[in-house]
C-alpha cells in the first residue's frame, strides 16, 4: 500500500538525511518537509499524512508540542514515528507507550522497523494512535528536563534557566523577556510559541499580552470593578493586568 509521510525537523540536513534513506521503500511518498512544529501543524491538517516523522527536539513548538495540539483538537491522528536524541529513560517511556521511535543518527534497519509497523497497523485500520500518544505524553511529563531561553540583551546572547524567567510581554510583534538579573528579546514570534515550550504547571498566560511564571507573583492587586493586576518580584515591581477571562483562573490559582 502506498503510505503518504510528512517529515518534521528543524535542521535541514536531517530532513534530507531521512528523505535519503526513504527512498529506498518506494511505497513511502513523502508529501511535504516542514522545519518548525507551526508549520507541521499547518500541513498535517493540509496533506493528512499517513505517517509523521516528527523530531522532538525543536525550538519553538516542538514535536510534543505539536502532538499536544493535535491530540485537543481531536479527530484522526496520523501514525507518529518521533525522532529523538533522549536519554534511556526516555526511550523506555516511548516503549511503554507503545509509540514508535527512532534514535539519531537514524540508522536503515531501525527505518525499516519502524515502517513496517507504520504499515502493518493502516493495513488494519488500528486506531490506537490517540491513546498511544496521550500515555506517551504522560510518561515524559515525568522527565522533562527544564528549559533554557535565548535571551539577546545588547551584544549578548544569554542562555536563561526557565525558572529564572518572572514574565515576557510582546509589543508591536517584539517579545521582552524578564528574568532574574536580566532583560532581553526572545528569539520567539509569539507568546503562544514561547509558552508551547515552557512548564505549563509554571506559566500562565493572564493576558494576550504577558506571560508570568505564578511563581514570581508577590502580590495580587484588587483592582476596579472585581478585577485585578499582578505584581511581580522583579526589581521595577512591575503590574500585570489579570484579563476578565483569565479571573475565573487566578481565583483557582490562589484560592480567591
Amino acid at each position: 500500500m502506498a503510505i503518504s509521510a510528512l517529515i518534521v525537523d528543524d535542521e535541514q540536513l536531517a530532513r534530507e538525511e531521512l528523505a535519503f534513506l526513504l527512498k529506498e521503500h518506494p511505497e513511502v511518498e513523502v508529501v511535504g518537509e516542514a522545519s518548525n512544529g507551526i508549520d507541521a501543524i499547518r500541513m498535517i491538517d493540509e496533506y493528512e499524512p499517513d505517517l509523521v516523522f516528527l523530531d522532538v527536539q525543536m525550538p519553538g513548538v516542538d514535536g510534543l508540542s505539536v502532538v499536544r495540539k493535535m491530540v485537543e483538537r481531536g479527530g484522526r491522528l496520523p501514525h507518529f514515528i518521533f525522532a529523538t536524541a533522549f536519554d534511556q529513560y526516555a526511550v523506555e517511556a516511548f516503549e511503554l507507550a507503545a509509540a514508535d521511535y527512532v534514535m539519531k543518527p537514524i540508522e536503515k534497519t531501525r527505518l525499516k522497523k519502524s515502517l513496517d509497523r507504520a504499515r502493518r497497523l493502516l493495513e488494519s485500520n488500528d486506531d490506537t494512535a490517540t491513546g498511544q500518544v496521550e500515555k506517551l505524553l504522560a510518561q515524559l511529563s515525568d522527565i522533562r528536563s527544564p528549559t533554557k531561553l535565548l535571551v539577546r540583551s545588547g551584544s549578548r546572547m544569554l542562555l536563561v534557566d526557565e525558572a529564572e524567567l518572572i514574565y515576557a510581554t510582546i509589543e508591536e510583534g517584539v517579545i521582552t523577556v524578564v528574568a532574574s538579573g536580566i532583560e532581553g528579546m526572545a528569539n520567539y514570534r509569539t507568546i503562544e510559541e514561547l509558552q508551547s515550550h515552557l512548564d505549563p504547571s509554571l506559566f500562565w498566560r493572564p493576558h494576550r499580552s504577558f506571560l508570568v511564571n505564578i511563581n514570581r507573583i508577590k502580590e495580587v492587586i484588587p483592582w476596579f470593578k472585581s478585577s485585578y493586576q499582578l505584581r511581580m518580584n522583579d526589581r521595577n515591581g512591575t503590574s500585570i493586568p489579570v484579563s476578565r477571562a483569565q479571573t475565573k483562573r487566578l481565583r483557582e490559582l490562589f484560592k480567591l
